[in-house]
């Protein structure tokens, strides 16, 4: 009798229900974890996705077959619906900024939330809020932030447009003196935005630079959405790679257009009826507005680089592919080395930036708590962690999110994967809120400054805060008799405090080594404040991932061991990215001269991530993602993911006609010209 045969495309069913039984994770218990603040949190955070799945509008197939304006159009569509389902559920402020989290396309109406209404609120004068609030809060006016221009991003101080302070008329005119002065990348400013804060050199009478402040400015008419005179506003057109196609990142040039006194947002600085300047309290003040976007980076990383790993993980596990397994079947992906090597630690880098996010967050309302009352104490502190934070989590996740797509193979690089879309909307997030080399020397700038106050003294205190705690170990009472060279044995690369003491007695050296290179005659080389920052930010990371684990308590045994692993394993991986620093200055020891000193922390990391992979699945599912939050044909819960993938394929457009209208246009010629000289030819 024939053998029966083998039905590959039913067995990728088979092994993601097998994966899912051979886990004995409570996976609620981790979900609950992962949204923070308890079940209620949670709850809520699955009633609102199933209200959202349900809406037809808001189905997400498709969406690679429209053209940009289509797409646009049809975001512009799922905003208003959004709104009238605020209205229905009396859903909050924040509940909205979750709704537009979980849709994921990028929209206009993202930029009002996260960058022109904090601002607004947060540095706007008692009268301006008076006025505007409501409307702002309401959305009865749509708002962006117009900082950058088409010569300037980062540096903000060289920023040319400029807002004349006018006393004859009590007005200040804000104007674009030249090209290069033309804002540009404004997210919302395209099409959408109604009003925009537009960051302009404050010139008084005299012609005093007083330097970059913010000014609130009417774009549009509130009556037909025509651009007001003396404004020019259009979109730059599309982004790499198809990203934020829904979104209208713009351009803007402004001749000599008037705006009232007021309209300059003066919580902190004024400008008096006279013309005369009120400092604010202290010259930073008005930044803490302008840490908003960066303090919610990190959690934001952490969910999308969970969305990539999720479909990754879910694909390799169902994927089966070469040399035959104990089963006589072809392996799992994931089962190979190669595979689990990468993408296991892409999960353990999602929970760490996730939970690191919400602590980073805690601590910057604290801050804003502080800077409300006129205390900036907190400030200097937030800015660096912000900065080192910023460029090590955006980082990651581009990287991250490319590795999970080549780890899926040549099904991959397809629309219908999933994770594409997701790098190329995540991708811009490396240039802005900073440009991530540019924000390196922030970071860079923050340590030597607290290097030399650190080493001021011998006699001084070895208590620093946070984000300079590392330099406790340059104090000579505190690094007497300490480790300071590591060996890769067991007990060091299962304990977080080693592995964290590790990472930031590499942070120490650096700094200690840049402060010497700055003022000799060769200078530091091109790479140091790359090099710097990231050690410096994950020194500080590292001390709170110990610190985090504490947190685990509220999980049950396996599940706050499997949540604990995950941790290990992004300290031990953070080590091994670190290792030519840590061999460079010599704070490994070598066993013998001609064995390998990181053998044992590379065994570490197979075996941390091997005693994963049984749980991989059911870390992933934690995540709370539904296929409608993915929108991947790999990455669909059953496993059935060639049925999914072909079902895609088959509402491909090119599809619907047999023969393309491309034939009569153009194949059929040179195929009848490529048949009449093959035939000259065979003649001859």
């Amino acid at each position: 009798m024939a053998q029966a045969r083998h039905d590959a495309n039913a067995q990728t069913a088979l092994d993601m229900q097998r994966a899912r039984e051979t886990s004995k994770l409570d996976v609620e218990a981790i979900q609950v974890f992962l949204a923070g603040r308890g079940r209620k949190r949670w709850e809520h955070g699955k009633k609102l996705q199933d209200i959202l799945s349900r809406e037809p509008l808001f189905s997400k197939r498709g969406r690679e077959f429209l053209t940009r304006k289509e797409r646009y159009i049809h975001g512009t569509r799922i905003m208003k619906r959004a709104y009238e389902l605020q209205e229905e559920h009396g859903w909050s402020p924040a509940v909205m900024v979750d709704v537009f989290q979980k849709l994921y396309d990028p929209l206009p109406i993202n930029l009002h939330y996260v960058a022109f209404e904090p601002v607004f609120m947060s540095q706007g004068s008692e009268e301006l809020l008076k006025r505007y609030g409501t409307l702002v809060a309401t959305r009865g006016i749509i708002g962006c932030y117009l900082q950058t221009e088409l010569g300037h991003g980062t540096n903000v101080a060289s920023l040319e447009t400029t807002a004349t302070f006018l006393p004859d008329t009590d007005e200040f005119e804000i104007h674009s003196p030249s090209i290069t002065s033309t804002k540009w990348w404004i997210g919302a400013l395209g099409k959408t935005a109604t009003h925009g804060v537009v960051q302009a050199k404050l010139i008084l009478p005299g012609g005093r630079d007083m330097g970059p402040h913010l000014f609130f400015v009417q774009l549009r008419s509130l009556d037909d959405h025509r651009l007001l005179p003396g404004i020019d506003v259009g979109d730059i057109g599309p982004k790499a790679l198809g990203g934020n196609q829904a979104n209208d990142n713009g351009y803007a040039r402004f001749s000599r257009v008037r705006i009232p006194r007021f309209h300059m947002l003066s919580k902190f600085a004024q400008v008096t009826r006279e013309g005369e300047y009120v400092k604010p309290p202290h010259a930073k003040l008005s930044y803490g507005g302008m840490l908003t976007i960066r303090a919610n980076m990190v959690t934001g990383a952490g969910w999308t680089i969970a969305r990539g790993i999720t479909i990754a993980l879910r694909y390799t596990t169902v994927r089966r592919q070469g040399e035959l397994d104990e089963s006589g079947l072809e392996r799992q992906v994931l089962k190979y080395p190669s595979t689990y090597y990468r993408l296991i630690p892409i999960l353990a880098r999602s929970y760490v930036f996730i939970a690191l996010g919400r602590r980073v967050l805690q601590a910057f309302q604290e801050m804003s708590a502080q800077l409300a009352s006129g205390n900036t104490t907190l400030l200097p502190e937030m800015h660096a962690i912000t900065c080192g934070l910023k460029v090590l989590v955006t980082t990651a996740g581009i990287n991250d999110l490319e590795t999970a797509r080549r780890s899926m193979g040549g099904h991959g690089y397809s629309a219908f994967a999933g994770v594409g879309q997701i790098y190329a909307d995540y991708l811009p997030a490396a240039t802005y809120e900073g440009d991530n080399f540019v924000l390196d020397g922030q970071v860079v700038r923050a340590a030597l400054k607290s290097h030399k106050s650190a080493t001021a003294t011998s006699q001084g205190s070895t208590e620093r805060p946070p984000s300079s705690a590392y330099l406790r170990l340059l104090h000579p009472s505190a690094s007497k008799g300490a480790q300071s060279r590591f060996t890769f044995d067991r007990q060091t690369c299962s304990s977080p405090s080693q592995l964290a003491l590790l990472l930031e007695w590499r942070a120490a050296k650096m700094v200690a080594e840049l402060a010497s290179t700055v003022s000799s005659a060769e200078g530091p080389d091109a790479s140091a404040s790359q090099r710097v920052s990231r050690a410096v930010t994950e020194a500080f990371v590292a001390r709170q991932v110990e610190t985090m684990l504490g947190d685990l308590r509220v999980l049950p045994g396996g599940q706050a061991e499997a949540v604990r692993r995950l941790y290990i394993l992004y300290l031990l991986t953070t080590v091994e990215s670190a290792l030519a620093d840590l061999l460079s200055f010599d704070l490994v020891a070598f066993d013998s001269p001609s064995s390998d000193p990181a053998r044992g922390l590379r065994l570490a990391i197979k075996s941390t991530c091997a005693a994963v992979l049984p749980d991989a699945i059911a870390l992933t599912d934690a995540f709370g993602f539904s296929d409608w939050d993915l929108d991947s044909a790999l990455g669909v819960h059953d496993g059935w993911v060639y049925e999914a993938l072909l079902e895609r394929v088959r509402q491909e457009p090119m599809n619907a006609e047999e023969v393309t209208p491309g034939y009569e246009e153009s194949i059929k010629a040179m195929l009848e010209k490529g048949q009449r000289l093959a035939e000259t030819r065979a003649k001859l």
